[in-house]
């Protein structure tokens, strides 16, 4: 992955040269993209004249960096150096395709992921075939008059994503359909043979698609796997969720089998090949209702008058061996899921709640990573290993929250110089440009059948960051050990990444910041982590100026795993992978395993093998997060069906053409107030942040504080709708 190259947004008038060479950059780094003056000129934010960049262009020509397209624009004539090929372009005759994995959107229109090009292909709907989201499919190139906006079109599914799902049967007579609805995929299954007596319509049930029927139109056909009928329905509804999201419900019978098999004792052969921390003071902090504990924190006092922090994690890859059905299913997941009432565990319990859980006054196989800290708080020595551990005490996080406030209960003092030191390590990573997005985290009052009975917002107080910091700290280090072993001969490991922000989105949430008086520099990356960073402290104090942060997150690339180091720009990390937590995520486990490998020696594995292996990793976590989401808006749209009718504050969140989003500041649940409910017709900004009204020039905009009334909630469709509240009310 190649990063992402800085704009300055304080250019103007360029000399002639150094326009060019800007020209010049824009289209290597958008290497089929066609541009035209205007748009060269508002891309590189220039004000120099469309004639001189068109003399540039004609340069180009002549030097053929670049072609003329059939729809008078330009595109990039280069060599792609990684295939020693040239990249397709619109003046190509020849038809161009590639395989990818379906990234589906609300629409129903798609953009596939292809790593052999700089950017997604976008596929509008009446060409996505059946692709389904996550399917891997064979897509054609197309380059319309529009531009890049319909550049694609599916010509074979490949492979589908999932086949099972959970849906509402109806029955037609001689034939029966489970309907299926999704966020990003909505379809009808048609079964012929089922459960006649015993299967009614209307009837939740688990089916699964067999074939698909015809050529032109294909239409899935399938069977019924079971009926839902006897199961709660919030219990049918998170299923569906996970299921509809490809995640299974279930471990196969190989895996469980295999899986107790697993050794439950642990051998004194064994403990010989690890370093003994059974006798330093070992503890897990987590949240109250954890029933796995991947990671723990030793303290030890040294006689030199140092300090010895231990960060253990539990050792998967000790018990999941590459080859094995455990080793199959969980990297075919790739991560727990986390619903808003249960977990979708990516091993099974045996192995998460016990072989690999750091449970206290047990003894425990780990993986280590050891940092000693001199009188300053300043790292001194590293050491990474397999270790062996016994946890002392298990804490709560309000629990270690309270002994620290009062300096006072089970070892307070070592809880009061951890977080002295993670304090330490979190000053030093924000003053390296750590960005600190202060988000608020929804969480639920279940009742005891998962119907919530009441919402609030997480708390992040110095247990949980304590925490946060040292996992960040082992994260950094092992990657770095990994870069610095890599300096002879590359090693191909996992990395997780973040890119530099979207500079065009960057670019209109500073204008519409500044509405708000909030003045951002973006003249360099470092600029631009400080100015979010005191954006979300300002935010802290003034509460209109939250609304801010979720759209500053909006700018920001999305964090993946790739074997091409580019760093962590969020974090302010030059290097950085995921070594903590391999208990619900499989990327850490490929960590272990490759870092194992090379703590005696330098060994490596296939980097194309492992790049193939992120993509599936990032995938399946994209999945999941959108899994969680559908969960978190179910819970809220359960909980305000009790308050239809009933007036609340709220602000407004986010625009689309049909509508405005509301979301209420008490509970945070969200819901529309679609624009054909109000007095006028509003037209919806360019850059997607405000409203104008046609009528009388009215502006509604993100942050906007305004009070609505709950009119309907739709749970099938998790839909809110909300109505302008009457003056007064």
């Amino acid at each position: 992955m190649k990063k992402q190259s800085w704009k300055k947004y304080s250019e103007k008038k360029l000399p002639f040269n150094l326009l060019k060479n800007k020209i010049k950059k824009l289209f290597k780094r958008n290497a089929v993209k066609e541009y035209n003056t205007g748009k060269i000129r508002k891309k590189l934010n220039v004000s120099n004249s469309k004639g001189q960049i068109h003399e540039i262009l004609k340069i180009l020509l002549k030097e053929n960096f670049i072609t003329i397209t059939g729809h008078g624009n330009y595109v990039f004539n280069g060599i792609n150096k990684a295939k020693n090929r040239k990249l397709p372009y619109a003046g190509d005759k020849k038809k161009v395709f590639y395989t990818g994995i379906v990234d589906k959107t609300k629409t129903g229109a798609g953009y596939i992921i292809v790593k052999e090009l700089p950017y997604d292909v976008y596929v509008n709907n009446r060409y996505m075939m059946t692709a389904m989201d996550g399917d891997k499919v064979k897509v054609e190139l197309l380059f319309s008059k529009r531009g890049s906006k319909n550049d694609g079109r599916i010509v074979e599914i490949i492979k589908r994503a999932k086949t099972q799902f959970i849906g509402t049967f109806r029955n037609f007579g001689n034939y029966a359909s489970v309907t299926v609805t999704g966020v990003k995929d909505e379809l009808e299954i048609f079964i012929q043979d089922y459960d006649r007596e015993n299967i009614k319509g209307g009837s939740k049930v688990f089916a699964e698609i067999t074939e698909w029927r015809g050529t032109k139109n294909p239409i899935p056909w399938g069977r019924i796997i079971n009926s839902l009928d006897d199961y709660e329905q919030n219990d049918i509804e998170m299923k569906s969720i996970l299921i509809n999201n490809g995640f299974k419900l279930e471990f196969s019978e190989e895996v469980l089998a295999e899986a107790d098999k697993l050794p439950k004792e642990i051998t004194e052969e064994e403990i010989s090949k690890r370093r003994d921390f059974r006798d330093t003071l070992t503890i897990t902090i987590d949240p109250d209702t954890a029933k796995d504990f991947d990671d723990a924190l030793s303290i030890r006092y040294l006689d030199n008058g140092n300090i010895e922090v231990g960060i253990h994690i539990a050792d998967v890859s000790h018990y999941v061996k590459p080859g094995t059905e455990l080793d199959k299913e969980a990297y075919d997941q790739s991560t727990s899921v986390y619903l808003v009432d249960r977990v979708d565990p990516m091993l099974p319990e045996i192995l998460s709640n016990e072989l690999c859980s750091l449970r206290p006054d047990e003894e425990s196989l780990t993986f280590s990573a050891v940092f000693e800290f001199n009188k300053n708080l300043n790292i001194v020595k590293r050491w990474f290993g397999k270790t062996i551990i016994h946890s002392d005490r298990r804490f709560a996080y309000e629990e270690a929250q309270e002994i620290m406030d009062n300096n006072e209960g089970d070892y307070a003092k070592e809880l009061i110089q951890l977080n002295t030191i993670a304090k330490k390590l979190r000053k030093d990573r924000f003053k390296k440009g750590s960005i600190d997005f202060n988000t608020e985290e929804v969480k639920f009052k279940l009742d005891e059948k998962g119907k919530p009975i009441g919402l609030y917002v997480k708390e992040r107080k110095d247990a949980h960051l304590l925490v946060e910091d040292f996992m960040l700290l082992a994260n950094k280090e092992v990657a770095a050990f990994i870069v610095g072993k890599s300096k002879a001969k590359e090693i191909p490991f996992v990395y997780r990444v973040h890119d530099l922000p979207d500079p065009d989105k960057l670019l209109d949430f500073a204008n519409f910041a500044k509405e708000f008086g909030v003045k951002l520099k973006l003249d360099t990356p470092e600029q631009v982590a400080k100015s979010f960073t005191e954006l979300s402290k300002r935010s802290e104090e003034d509460e209109a100026l939250k609304m801010l942060i979720p759209l500053a997150l909006r700018t920001m690339s999305k964090a993946i795993y790739t074997s091409d180091n580019i760093g962590h720009y969020g974090l302010g990390f030059e290097k950085y992978t995921h070594f903590t937590s391999p208990i619900r995520r499989y990327a850490d486990v490929l960590v272990h395993r490759i870092l194992e490998m090379n703590l005696k020696g330098t060994k490596r594995v296939d980097k194309a093998a492992l790049e193939d292996k992120c993509r599936h990793i990032s995938e399946q976590e994209r999945k999941a997060i959108t899994a969680e989401r559908e969960s978190i808006k179910y819970k809220q749209v359960e909980f305000i069906t009790d308050h239809i009718g009933e007036v609340f504050d709220g602000v407004v969140t986010g625009f689309i053409a049909k509508g405005m989003f509301v979301e209420i500041i008490e509970s945070k649940v969200e819901g529309m107030v679609e624009f054909n409910t109000l007095d006028q017709v509003y037209i919806l900004d360019e850059s997607n942040l405000k409203v104008v009204g046609k009528k009388d020039g009215d502006v509604i905009k993100i942050g906007d504080k305004i009070r609505i009334r709950v009119k309907d909630a739709d749970l099938q469709r998790r839909r809110v709708d909300f109505e302008l509240a009457e003056e007064g009310e």
